[in-house]
């Protein structure tokens, strides 16, 4: 951490203690300037938080709070008047002004809309109607928008009006009286159009919209394949309802790859900070799966008491059965871990089974080569003989294919069945990988031996 970061919050929270508002306000404007105002405000205490909301009105509130997290945000409000609320939420940009009213109690986001202006208010309800996690809950409606019988100049005469309040004006959209959309125009092509060209002839009538009820990924993912500064999202009826720019797309592949990440793990997102997570929560997040994973795991020892005779034959078999169950999971976590990805990315859809597994086997096969010849070397060197090191190089052989094999088909047999596939493929590969490998293990080891 730099001197910077570790100054700032440490003479922060000793202006906010000791009442000194001058000093908090000095510091606050050279937050705002360090670049690192999310870091440093994360860093202080709930307490000194709320204190920084008494001088926070008159100090970049709205670049203050749109560098926090929601939740954290909300906090400061929270310790506000409900009119000093009101005023710096005023000042906040729309779609960040909805995820910050979204994380406070709902008595109080009602006072707070109440004191607010009444435009202001009535954009946030009609923003908050959404789920947060689709294209309506994300879009900001702050676009800028032109009738198509302007010309040219009157068009950039309208622009100059609303430029100040619009999220972004390199795109102008085309709108009807019903605001339905009809087409585009870049603000280059605007300005550099003699004055009198009509708007109709110089928009783009085939464009790239998405519905406000779409989920957020697919916006963004939309977004960057086509290469856009902004995305129109529209209603059934094709009405443009507001725009997802380009810095809204980050955050939400930001929180999208958290949640594969974390359902990759075998446990339900979190929807807040880790360090504001009670461990309560992290145990109902948690627990579940692993209640279902143990039972699936439990049959294991069924399949180990099955094949008893074999073990009493041959203890050495036992030496091997950590690395081999070891293997065949790491084998089936890389795999899934591959194509739930492309998955996620689109790279790979359900018609594409067949390329997926035609294309794993063949890694099954030569990695399932390499692991059973540095296998049967170990197994000579442990002086096991020659059939036991047999035993173990055909049975990581077949056990690294199966896991291949299964690791592809299962995350899209997942998706088929309506099951989020990054939820429980890596945890269930290795589980399922487990029991299936060690009777292939002692299958092979009844025909070697007998």
């Amino acid at each position: 951490m730099s001197d910077t970061r570790t100054r700032l919050p440490n003479e922060l929270g000793t202006s906010l203690q000791a009442g000194d508002d001058a000093a908090t306000a000095e510091l606050l404007d050279e937050l705002v300037h360090t670049g690192e105002i999310t870091e440093i405000l994360e860093a202080l205490t709930s307490d000194d938080r709320r204190r920084l909301a008494v001088v926070l009105e008159d100090n970049e509130p709205a670049e203050l709070l749109e560098d926090l997290d929601p939740i954290e945000a909300a906090e400061i409000l929270s310790a506000l008047t409900i009119d000093q609320a009101a005023r710096v939420l005023e000042t906040v940009d729309t779609d960040n002004a909805v995820d910050i009213v979204s994380e406070i109690e709902s008595d109080r986001a009602e006072q707070i809309l109440v004191a607010m202006d009444f435009e202001t208010a009535r954009e946030l309800r009609e923003l908050l109607v959404y789920p947060p996690d689709t294209a309506g809950g994300r879009m900001t409606p702050a676009f800028v928008s032109v009738d198509p019988h302007l010309r040219a100049d009157q068009a950039v005469v309208a622009l100059r009006q609303v430029a100040q309040e619009a999220e972004t004006i390199y795109y102008v959209y085309v709108t009807d009286n019903d605001d339905k959309l009809l087409g585009v125009l870049s603000l280059r092509n605007l300005v550099l159009s003699p004055p009198e060209t009509p708007v109709s002839d110089l928009m783009v009538r085939q464009m790239i919209a998405v519905l406000d009820t779409a989920d957020q990924e697919i916006a963004a993912r939309t977004l960057n394949e086509h290469d856009l500064l902004a995305l129109p999202v529209v209603d059934e009826a094709y009405r443009l309802l507001g725009i997802i720019t380009a810095d809204d797309v980050a955050d939400i592949l930001e929180e999208e790859a958290t949640e594969d990440i974390e359902r990759l793990g075998g446990s339900e997102p979190l929807e807040e900070p880790y360090l504001r997570a009670s461990p309560f929560l992290l145990w109902r997040k948690r627990v579940v799966w692993l209640l279902v994973l143990f039972l699936a795991a439990a049959y294991t020892t069924t399949v180990l008491q099955y094949f008893e005779d074999e073990l009493d034959a041959a203890v050495a078999l036992a030496f091997f059965i950590p690395l081999l169950i070891g293997t065949g999971g790491n084998v089936g976590s890389q795999v899934v871990t591959t194509i739930v990805r492309a998955m996620a990315v689109e790279d790979i859809r359900l018609g594409d089974i067949v390329r997926v597994v035609s294309k794993e086997a063949r890694v099954g096969v030569m990695l399932g080569l390499v692991m059973s010849a540095v296998m049967f070397g170990r197994a000579v060197m442990l002086r096991t003989g020659f059939d036991i090191a047999l035993i173990v190089a055909s049975s990581v052989l077949i056990i690294v294919f199966w896991a291949t094999l299964v690791g592809s088909v299962l995350p899209l047999a997942l998706r088929r069945v309506g099951v989020d596939p990054a939820v429980v493929s890596a945890p269930l590969i290795s589980t399922l990988v487990d029991g299936t490998g060690l009777i292939i293990y002692f299958m092979i080891a009844r025909v070697v031996l007998t």
